[in-house]
């Protein structure tokens, strides 16, 4: 009886390391999915002298190959940020600036995906 109790600690102590893993996995995941759009973002307006309107826009525009799945989410669902700001004086239209998770869960951190 008492090795049955030990190891079902042990397997309790493990499954909760596991899904602290998958979590950060998916973590750095997405940290590297938005600084790639982020990056996509600037080259595509400063090359075109205007801010993309949605984030199709840059895979249209061969800046991006494939739009990402937020890992949060499971879904293309970004949610753009728009704002008046110009990043060059030859600088024609405004639009998104930024991208954001669509998750309101927190992270290991303690910050909402959508504040990233």
């Amino acid at each position: 009886m008492i090795v049955m109790t030990i190891i079902a600690i042990l397997i309790g102590i493990a499954a909760i390391r596991y899904d602290k893993v998958v979590q950060h996995s998916k973590e750095a995941v997405l940290k590297t999915d938005l600084r790639t759009i982020r990056d996509a973002i600037d080259n595509y307006t400063l090359d075109k002298q205007a801010a993309p309107q949605s984030v199709d826009d840059l895979q249209q525009a061969g800046y991006l190959r494939s739009v990402p799945i937020d890992p949060m989410t499971n879904a293309k669902d970004w949610v753009p940020q728009f704002d008046s700001v110009v990043l060059s004086p030859d600088q024609t239209t405004t639009g998104m600036v930024d991208v954001h998770s669509n998750s309101p869960r927190v992270s290991l951190e303690g910050t909402p995906y959508n504040e990233w």
